[in-house]
C-alpha cells in the first residue's frame, strides 16, 4: 500500500499532463501512487497517459467512457480507486512542489487531522513569479477543532491544496458534485461542516499555473454562464451547510462570495459593455437579495457599494464603482459628506457609506481627484484629448495651478469650471519614454502638489507615435505611454539589451574587484580627495553629512565625492557624486586619500596604502552587533573573516559613549583609535537646530501632537514590512483627533501605508534627515531601534512597543540590555495599551523621570554638540598637515 494517492484529473490536456504527473513522481515522498483520471479525452491524452504508466509502475490510469463536462466526476473516480490511506488532487495544468506530499503526510500523521490544508500559490508562467493566495490564512501552523474557530478559512475552498484521510472521506460519503462547475466550493462546504479536526500549514503545497493564453474555468470570467455556475455553486454550498445543521456558518460562507467570488467579475467590469453588465447584474441580484444585512454590513466599503448598485440596477454607476476596487482605486465622480460620514455618489445610504476609506480626510499631497479623458486623437507627433476633472471630496483650495505630468516634464494646463462642480481641460502632449501621464494641482499657499492618473475607455485603440505607444492599461483603464513597437524601436531595444548584457558580463563583481586590486597597486591616493558615504549609499545624511558640513564651514582644501546607490540623490552643494558599484566609484575608492562612511564600504575591497578611513557608525543601543549578530555569530568562517578584514581597514572610530565603546569595540574586534567626542549627527539635536521644515513638507495638520514611530527591522523578515507591528488602524480610530503618526521605517524595510490610513500616518521612510523628524515630534514610539539613544538627547517622552520581546532577545537578534528594566518610558505589548499610555503620556513621562535621566547618562553623556568640530580638528586637520 502506498502512503499517498495523488489523483490527477485531465481532459484534452495531452501537452501538459506529463508535467503534472512528473511533479508527483519527483516528490521527496517516494512511496506514492499517481492516478490519472481521464474525463474521456478526445485528443492524445490517452496515449500520453499510457506511456506514463509504462514509464513508472506507480502510475495508474482510469478513463470515463463519456465526458462528464465538469471536474467532479473524475475526482470521484480517483477517490474510488485510491489505494493509499491519504489522497490529494492535482489538475493536469498545475504542479506540486517537491516536498508537498511528504510535508503534508507528516503533518496529518502528527496531528491526527481529517485533512491538512497548505498555501496555494499562483505561478505566472510569463514571469515565473509565485504569488500566494490569501497568505494571511496560512500565516501560522495550527490545528483547528472545526471551521468555527476560523470561519475566514471559507476563502480556502480549493480541493487541490489539501491532503485528506481517504477512509474518512469514504465513511462520511464526501463526494464532489458531478453536474456543475466550481464543484470544489460545494465539496468544501461539506468538508468544513463535517470536519471536527483539521490542520493548516504555512508552506506552499500547490502551484496553480496561470498562463496568459490559458483556458480554464477560473479564467473564463467573461462568460455569463460562468457567472451562473458560480452563483449556483454558492446556493448549493449554503444549502449543504444548512442540511448539515450548520446554519450559523452560512453567513460566513456568503461573506466569501462577496469578498472573493463576486470580486472576480467586478475587477474587469469597467471594460465590459453595458449589455453584459446589465445581464451580469440580473444573474447576481437574486442571490445578493437573499443575503442577510449583516453580510453586506461587514463587507469592504467599495464591495458593499457595488452590491448596492447591483441591487438597485444602477448599471453605469456600477461600472464606475468597480474601477475603484483594484489597482490605483480610482476616486468616485461625486461624494456626499453628512454628519461626519462620507457617501459614494450623490445619495445617502448606509450601503454607500465609504467613510472607513478616509478619502475625504487625506492631506492635500495624497488627495484623490478623478480625471476622465475623452478618446485621445493623434495630432502629428502629439496626442490631444479633453479631460474632465472631478473633485468629489472638495480637496482643491481656493488658489491653485494645474499641470500635465508626462514623465519628468510638466506641461501647464488651464482647467475651466465645467458647471457641474468639476473642471474641463484641453490637453496636448508629445509621448516620450515609458510613463503614466497624470493631471496635477499645486496649492499656491505652500507649494504642495497632488496628482492622479488619467482614466480612459478600456477599449481605447492604441495610438502609435514616434515617441511611444499611447494605450489603456489595467482593469481601471489608465492612460499609459509605452515603447513604440516599430521595427526600428525593436532593433534599438535589442541592441540595448545586447550592450547591457555585454556590460554585465564584463562588469561582474569579480572582475571589478580584480580591476580595483590592480588600481590600488599603481595609483597613489590623493590626500585632498575624500570619498563619503552614508547608509550604504542611500543618502547624504547622518554623521558623514555633519562632518561634510563642518568641512565646508571651515573651507578646508578637501574635495568630497559622495557615493550614492542607483536611484538615490540629494548631493549637498559643492560636492560631486559617483554611483556606488560603478567603475568610476572603484576609481574614486582607489584614488581617495580619505574614506568616511557610516556602515561599511564594499567588504572585500582593501584600503589603498596611505588612505585613512574614518568609521562613524550609524547608531548605538541594546541590539547585538558585530560577531554577536545573527549573520556573524554562526560557525561559518568566511563571513567572519570577511568582516574581520573589513574592520581592520578602519583607522578611527566615532564612539558616542562609554557604553558604546564597551559593547561595540570588542564585539567587532576593533583595536584602532576611538573618538569619544559624541556623535556628529547628534550635534543638531543638542543644539535643537532642524535642517528643514518637517511640518510643512509632510503636511502635518496644525493642533495635532506628532508621534514619531520608528521600529527596527526583524532579521528573519527583512524587507517584509513586518516591523510595523502596531495596529495603526486601531490607533487611528482612537487618536486621530489628537495625534498624527510620522512613520520612519528602517532603510532596509519595505512598507506602503494603506490609503485609508494616510489621513493619520505620514510615511517618512525616505525622509533625508531623521534629526528633523525627531525635533518635529512630541514623542517617540519604537521597539529596539538605536534611535532611542539619539532621541534621549531631546528629553521628550518615549514609549516602547515590545510585543515580541522574548522572541527578539532569545531567537531573533539578541540584546545586551534588558530593555524593559532600563527603558526611559512605558513598555507596552498591545495597541490597546499603547492608546491608554498616549492618552496620559505626560503623567507616564513624569513617572519615568529617574529612568530617563539614567538612560541619558548611559548613552548621551558625551553629547555636547561639538562632535563634528572636534573630529574635524583631529582627523582632517592632522591629515592635512601630513
Amino acid at each position: 500500500m502506498p502512503d499517498c494517492s495523488v489523483v490527477v484529473i485531465t481532459y484534452n490536456d495531452a501537452a501538459r499532463l506529463p508535467r503534472a504527473v512528473r511533479s508527483v513522481l519527483r516528490q521527496s515522498l517516494r512511496d506514492l501512487e499517481v492516478i490519472i483520471a481521464d474525463d474521456a479525452s478526445t485528443d492524445g491524452t490517452r496515449e500520453v497517459a499510457e506511456s506514463l504508466v509504462a514509464e513508472d509502475p506507480r502510475v495508474r490510469y482510469v478513463r470515463r467512457k463519456v465526458n462528464s463536462g465538469h471536474c467532479g466526476a473524475p475526482r470521484n473516480d480517483g477517490v474510488d480507486v485510491a489505494a493509499a490511506p491519504y489522497v490529494m488532487f492535482l489538475d493536469s495544468d498545475d504542479e506540486l512542489p517537491r516536498h508537498a506530499c511528504k510535508s503534508l503526510l507528516a503533518e496529518i500523521e502528527r496531528t491526527g487531522a481529517q485533512f491538512v490544508s497548505g498555501q496555494i500559490s499562483r505561478l505566472y508562467e510569463s514571469s515565473g513569479k509565485l504569488r500566494p493566495y490569501y497568505p494571511s490564512l496560512f500565516a501560522r501552523r495550527r490545528v483547528l477543532s472545526g471551521i468555527r474557530e476560523d470561519p475566514e478559512l471559507f476563502l480556502d475552498s480549493f480541493s487541490t491544496n489539501k491532503l485528506y484521510d481517504t477512509a474518512w472521506l469514504r465513511e462520511r460519503g464526501l463526494r464532489f458534485p458531478e453536474d456543475l462547475d466550481y464543484e470544489d466550493h460545494v465539496f468544501a462546504a461539506d468538508l468544513y461542516a463535517l470536519a471536527h479536526r483539521f490542520a493548516v500549514v504555512p508552506w506552499t503545497v500547490y502551484h496553480w499555473h496561470r498562463a496568459s493564453d490559458g483556458v480554464s474555468i477560473s479564467l473564463s470570467v467573461d462568460d455569463l454562464d460562468n457567472v451562473r455556475q458560480r452563483v449556483l455553486a454558492a446556493r448549493m454550498s449554503d444549502d449543504r451547510l444548512r442540511a448539515h445543521g450548520a446554519v450559523d456558518l452560512v453567513p460566513h460562507r456568503q461573506r466569501r462570495f462577496v469578498r472573493q467570488d463576486l470580486r472576480v467579475y467586478l475587477n474587469p467590469l469597467p471594460a465590459r459593455d453595458l449589455v453584459w453588465v446589465k445581464e451580469f447584474a440580473s444573474i447576481i441580484r437574486p442571490y445578493l437579495a437573499r443575503l442577510p444585512a449583516e453580510v453586506l454590513e461587514e463587507a469592504a466599503p467599495m464591495e458593499r457599494v457595488c452590491c448596492r448598485l447591483i441591487l438597485d440596477d444602477r448599471i453605469e454607476d456600477l461600472r464606475v464603482a468597480a474601477g475603484s476596487l483594484t489597482g490605483p482605486r480610482a476616486a468616485p465622480r461625486a461624494a456626499v459628506r453628512l454628519d461626519g460620514r462620507t457617501y459614494w455618489g450623490t445619495t445617502v445610504s448606509p450601503d454607500l457609506d465609504i467613510t472607513p476609506l478616509r478619502l475625504a480626510e487625506l492631506p492635500f499631497a495624497a488627495a484623490r481627484l478623478r480625471h476622465e479623458a475623452s478618446e485621445p486623437v493623434r495630432d502629428g507627433d502629439r496626442v490631444r484629448m479633453t479631460v474632465r476633472t472631478f473633485d468629489p471630496f472638495g480637496a482643491l483650495p481656493a488658489e491653485w495651478t494645474a499641470f500635465l505630468q508626462v514623465g519628468r516634464e510638466r506641461v501647464p494646463i488651464r482647467p475651466e469650471p465645467s458647471g457641474e462642480g468639476g473642471y474641463v481641460s484641453e490637453v496636448a502632449f508629445t509621448p516620450a519614454g515609458k510613463c503614466e501621464p497624470r493631471i496635477g494641482f499645486t496649492r499656491v499657499s505652500d507649494g504642495h502638489t497632488t496628482t492622479d492618473r488619467i482614466i480612459v475607455d478600456p477599449r481605447l485603440r492604441p495610438i502609435e507615435l514616434p515617441g511611444g505607444r499611447v494605450q489603456a492599461e489595467g482593469h481601471a483603464a489608465y492612460l499609459c505611454v509605452r515603447a513604440a513597437s516599430t521595427g526600428r524601436s525593436r532593433a534599438r531595444r535589442l541592441g540595448g539589451r545586447l550592450w547591457r548584457g555585454l556590460v554585465r558580463r564584463i562588469g561582474t563583481p569579480r572582475n571589478k574587484l580584480r580591476a580595483y586590486k590592480v588600481l590600488v597597486k599603481v595609483l597613489r591616493p590623493r590626500p585632498d580627495l575624500a570619498l563619503f558615504e552614508s547608509d550604504v549609499g542611500k543618502g547624504c545624511c547622518g554623521s558623514p553629512r555633519a562632518l561634510y558640513e563642518e568641512l565646508r564651514r571651515r573651507d578646508l582644501p578637501i574635495q568630497v565625492v559622495w557615493s550614492l546607490a542607483k536611484g538615490h540623490g540629494g548631493v549637498p552643494p559643492g560636492a560631486r557624486r559617483v554611483r556606488r558599484g560603478s567603475w568610476r566609484h572603484l576609481w574614486t575608492m582607489a584614488r581617495a586619500g580619505i574614506w568616511v562612511d557610516s556602515h561599511g564600504f564594499p567588504l572585500d575591497y582593501p584600503k589603498p596604502r596611505g588612505t585613512r578611513y574614518l568609521q562613524t557608525w550609524h547608531g548605538q543601543g541594546i541590539k547585538s552587533i558585530g560577531f554577536d549578530a545573527p549573520d556573524l555569530r554562526s560557525d561559518f568562517d568566511r563571513p567572519r573573516a570577511q568582516w574581520r578584514a573589513a574592520v581592520a581597514r578602519w583607522d578611527a572610530l566615532v564612539s558616542p559613549s562609554a557604553e558604546f565603546s564597551r559593547i561595540f569595540v570588542p564585539s567587532n574586534g576593533y583595536t584602532g583609535k576611538v573618538y569619544r567626542y559624541g556623535t556628529p549627527r547628534c550635534d543638531a539635536l543638542v543644539r535643537g537646530e532642524p535642517a528643514g521644515d518637517v511640518r510643512g513638507l509632510l503636511d502635518l495638520p496644525p493642533g495635532r501632537r506628532v508621534l514619531l514611530y520608528a521600529p527596527t527591522y526583524r532579521d528573519r523578515a527583512m524587507g517584509s514590512g513586518q516591523s510595523v507591528r502596531v495596529d495603526l488602524e486601531l490607533l487611528a480610530e482612537e487618536l486621530a483627533g489628537e495625534w498624527v503618526v510620522v512613520l520612519r521605517t528602517h532603510p532596509v524595510e519595505r512598507y506602503e501605508t494603506p490609503e485609508h490610513l494616510r489621513h493619520f500616518v505620514r510615511f517618512a521612510g525616505r525622509y533625508p534627515e531623521v534629526n528633523d523628524l525627531m525635533l518635529a515630534s512630541d514623542a517617540l514610539l519604537t521597539d529596539y531601534s538605536s534611535l532611542m539613544c539619539d532621541y534621549a538627547i531631546t528629553g521628550r517622552p518615549m514609549v516602547f512597543y515590545l510585543d515580541d520581546w522574548d522572541d527578539y532577545r532569545l531567537s531573533e537578534r539578541g540584546v545586551y540590555h534588558d530593555l524593559p528594566a532600563i527603558a526611559p518610558g512605558p513598555c507596552v505589548t498591545t495597541t490597546e495599551e499603547l492608546v491608554d499610555v498616549l492618552r496620559r503620556l505626560d503623567e507616564e513621562h513624569a513617572a519615568h523621570a529617574a529612568r530617563y535621566a539614567a538612560f541619558r547618562e548611559l548613552w548621551c553623556a558625551d553629547e555636547r554638540g561639538d562632535a563634528a568640530a572636534r573630529i574635524v580638528d583631529d582627523f582632517f586637520r592632522v591629515g592635512a598637515r601630513r
